[in-house]
């Protein structure tokens, strides 16, 4: 069966129709259902090709259909079909982009290569993106951090920052040994933030304790796992961060500074 919609004056009149009928002409109209199914059949290889679903081709065939510029075109099939290209073509970049259709659409969005993963690609990630190439450490000139040069390291910053030598070392030293004996930093946070006896022998009120413990050991909270807070003055050191960029964080800096025990007694405010 033919239907008259088919040719650009039968689907003229036919969308005219519908527009005169009311808003609820195409959730009712036997016709207008023939018309969605023929434009889902019509559009489907072109959605396909677009590496979309057929129903979004349809989709787009159906908000075209509604407008004035389709009703009162010399060609309506001719428009519509333009339209629905238009829109497989915005939700193919938008899927490649990861961004919406409607900003897919805008020429400053649309310019850019799509997304790629790292994991997308078995290449070398230094070949596939130069600048991720960093210059390699001359160990013969630069040897890696021991865990003593780093402990020592943490306590003259800390001594730099105001803490009293002596209770930087006997701290530093204390939460050293623990780390040796349970071989994970996590654990030995955990422990020695309830640990009251070293606390109370290094004479350190509750906040100077728990600072201590974070910036050395790192945040315990899984969410810092991967970040500088997360790692702790230790590893950081252990792994080639240089003092320097330690002193950069003005954060760190005031939390060791704000903590530091006062030699008289108590902490300094």
């Amino acid at each position: 069966m033919t239907h008259s919609f088919t040719t650009a004056q039968g689907l003229r009149r036919l969308l005219v129709r519908l527009r005169a009928t009311g808003p609820h002409a195409w959730e009712h109209d036997a016709e207008a259902r023939e018309l969605m199914l023929f434009a889902t059949r019509k559009y489907q290889a072109l959605s396909i090709k677009h590496h979309c679903d057929p129903a979004i081709g349809a989709a787009a065939a159906f908000e075209a259909m509604r407008t004035y510029a389709v009703r009162t075109a010399d060609d309506p099939w001719a428009v519509v079909t333009q339209a629905v290209k238009v829109s497989l073509i915005a939700e193919e970049r938008a899927e490649g982009l990861l961004c919406s259709p409607d900003r897919a659409r805008r020429p400053e969005v649309s310019r850019h290569h799509d997304v790629r993963r790292f994991s997308d690609t078995e290449a070398d990630l230094v070949n596939l993106l130069p600048s991720l190439a960093v210059a390699p450490i001359d160990t013969e000139e630069t040897p890696p951090t021991g865990a003593f040069e780093a402990v020592e390291t943490v306590i003259d910053l800390f001594t730099a920052l105001g803490w009293p030598r002596d209770t930087a070392t006997c701290a530093l030293d204390y939460i050293a040994a623990r780390l040796i004996e349970s071989g994970n930093r996590t654990t030995t946070h955990a422990a020695l933030r309830r640990d009251h006896t070293a606390r109370a022998l290094l004479d350190l009120d509750r906040d100077a304790w728990a600072t201590l413990l974070r910036v050395v050991l790192g945040n315990p909270n899984p969410d810092e796992a991967w970040t500088a807070d997360g790692h702790g003055l230790l590893l950081r050191l252990l792994i080639g961060h240089p003092v320097t960029e330690v002193l950069d964080d003005d954060l760190l800096v005031l939390e060791i500074a704000d903590t530091a025990p006062d030699p008289r007694g108590g902490v300094h405010v």
